[in-house]
């Protein structure tokens, strides 16, 4: 490996120099998404690159700042169609929906590859980048916080928890179906992905709810069984 240092490494200012460190990231992305981590070396990123493995590291201090800088950019994508899609107009729940849907499609339409390596990497703090990336994680979370922070003033989302447990009670759920789908190395179709989706904005959007919310909602439905009782006896009954 290299022992250049951070200080030595080359800034790429140049248009060829940034389209180089387009292709190393692309190429970065393919090898450990497919490989993962440990497997993947910087020598055959390089050689999909197009480049000798010495270039690669004039930009990068090593494999674990290229990896970093992977994932980095992965949460770019995210965190981009968050904010340019969310429907600012839109009711809590669409909102909520759109996040959750827009979390499984962009984690799984590349496949598992990449997911693994961003579940598994992104969570490690060896990495020479782990300040950098936990800032990404909270910029990548703040859509749902905020949706949720709207969701309770509104009287939509539960309140007797506190929003850090809500967002785990959202994003535990689907990491544990992104494993799932991980580990069994399936490369699910788009209408699987998103029939999944809508399964999952479903059973949590009904997890948020506020528990007087679910009471009266229970009552509002019995007084409208009983109404309709009410109507269907009138209408039964004999006229003389």
């Amino acid at each position: 490996m290299s022992t250049q240092t951070a200080t030595s490494r080359r800034t790429p200012t140049g248009v060829k120099s940034q389209q180089r460190v387009k292709d190393i990231l692309q190429a970065g992305r393919d090898v450990f998404a497919e490989k993962g981590y440990d497997a993947a070396t910087s020598a055959e990123i390089a050689q999909r690159a197009g480049i000798s493995e010495a270039t690669v590291f004039s930009y990068f201090s090593g494999k674990r700042e290229l990896c970093a800088r992977v994932i980095a950019d992965w949460y770019d994508e995210i965190i981009d169609a968050f904010e340019t899609g969310l429907p600012r107009d839109g009711s809590a729940r669409q909102q909520f929906a759109f996040i959750v849907r827009t979390h499984m499609r962009l984690m799984l339409m590349n496949g598992t590859g990449l997911c693994a390596l961003v579940l598994s990497e992104g969570r490690t703090k060896q990495h020479d980048l782990s300040d950098t990336l936990t800032e990404y994680q909270r910029r990548y979370t703040a859509p749902l916080m905020d949706v949720l922070a709207r969701g309770q003033t509104l009287g939509h989302v539960r309140t007797d928890m506190p929003l850090r447990l809500l967002r785990s009670l959202v994003f535990g759920p689907m990491e544990h179906v992104l494993w799932d789908a991980t580990l069994a190395k399936r490369r699910l179709s788009q209408a699987q992905i998103e029939t999944t989706a809508n399964e999952l904005v479903e059973v949590l959007w009904a997890a948020l709810q506020p528990p007087d919310a679910k009471l009266a909602a229970l009552a509002q439905f019995r007084q409208d069984v009983e109404e309709a009782s009410r109507r269907y006896e009138a209408r039964e009954k004999p006229t003389s």
